[in-house]
């Protein structure tokens, strides 16, 4: 008799009415709002705009579901179009069976045509989205527990999973709680995409393909536990050869993009996206234009910085008048007495007319004094 066991749900789906509410279902869509959450705020924390992650989602999810179903029921096929089958459950996706490869690789597809239409690259935002698509899996994972599906071979550990159902050739008895292990690996790698982001700050796809090699890892020895019906090459299940392969691609892409692109992206998400306005680039050349050598603008004089044309209008009126303004000062400093500034045009005549007169009277009274 087993003391601690971890029980399995009496049933995965609850109706509300005429609704049903499926346990397989919830966790999918939990995963979903999480990686689109936390993909949001590493975007924003990048340099990316918020609601970009959510937006390039629209195309990534509904193309992740389509290829993991498909990848389940090509790799599965004798479960719908053996005889005795029916070919119709091969789209009852909530009857569970979704491979993770084929999700990757058909919603990578859907992400690419979102950031196409965003114009920005795909390797920044599978970076951004990386670990919330590990913690994803994580969640979805508990939806193989409310199917009883997906189970490892019998065991009496103190965490086995109790399976009650007979359905579909299953033997109710205990058995390695396999999704749990998947689960809480799903964490183990996100986390470590997280520490290794910082700490080494990946860019150009990198990120994405640490959470793909260290997933497959996992993958690898949890799938070898599995007791469930799958094809085997060479002693091996298909999703083992798999694991195998698509973790070697991963480390072959962060050995190479390291040396051909090192770093990380600078820009991910250009300023002048599909939702700016055109005239904000024209005012910004302009603002540039009237900033100095430094980027700083012209100060005016008058306590405010010039920009554009004004700053050209001050600095020639200030090039132009210089000079009148010096002559003018030393004229009043050597001048006997100060003439008002709004003089006619006779004053002065009669000004220039006097002078003569007066030097001229000047030296006769000289002469007259030299001769007394």
């Amino acid at each position: 008799m087993e003391l601690a066991y971890i029980p399995s749900p009496s049933r995965g789906v609850l109706h509300l009415g005429p609704i049903p509410l499926r346990g397989y279902a919830f966790c999918i869509i939990i995963g979903v709002f999480l990686a689109v959450w936390l993909g949001n705020r590493r975007w924003v924390a990048r340099g990316g705009r918020p609601g970009t992650v959510a937006d390039i989602a629209v195309w990534a999810v509904p193309f992740g579901l389509v290829g993991g179903r498909l990848y389940h029921v090509i790799t599965d096929y004798e479960l719908y179009f053996s005889e005795g089958r029916d070919w119709v459950g091969a789209f009852k996706i909530w009857e569970g069976g979704l491979g993770i490869w084929g999700a990757i690789a058909l919603g990578a597809v859907g992400a690419w045509i979102g950031c196409r239409r965003r114009g920005i690259p795909l390797p920044a935002w599978a970076d951004a989205v990386a670990p919330g698509i590990a913690f994803a899996q994580a969640a979805g994972r508990w939806g193989n527990w409310f199917n009883q599906e997906l189970y490892g071979r019998a065991t009496d550990v103190p965490w086995a999973l109790h399976i009650t159902s007979s359905t579909d050739g299953r033997v109710p008895g205990y058995y390695h709680p396999t999704f749990l292990y998947e689960s809480l690996w799903c964490i183990g790698v996100g986390l470590l995409v997280i520490w290794a982001d910082r700490r080494f700050s990946l860019g150009h796809g990198r990120a994405f393909a640490l959470y793909v090699a260290a997933y497959c890892v996992g993958r690898f020895w949890i799938e070898y536990m599995r007791v469930d019906d799958a094809h085997h090459i060479l002693g091996l299940r298909l999703n083992d050869w798999t694991a195998l392969g698509v973790f070697l691609l991963a480390v072959l892409y962060i050995v190479l993009s390291s040396r051909m692109r090192p770093g990380r992206e600078e820009i991910v998400e250009p300023g002048a996206g599909p939702d700016t306005p055109a005239g904000d680039d024209a005012t910004a050349a302009e603002d540039e234009k009237a900033s100095g050598p430094e980027g700083t603008p012209k100060d005016t004089g008058d306590g405010e910085p010039a920009t554009g044309a004004d700053a050209g209008t001050a600095a020639g009126s200030e090039a132009a008048g210089a000079r009148p303004e010096a002559d003018e000062s030393a004229a009043e400093d050597t001048a006997p007495s100060a003439e008002p500034a709004d003089a006619g045009p006779a004053e002065a005549g009669t000004a220039s007319e006097t002078a003569p007169g007066t030097a001229s009277g000047s030296r006769d009274e000289a002469g007259s004094a030299k001769k007394g």
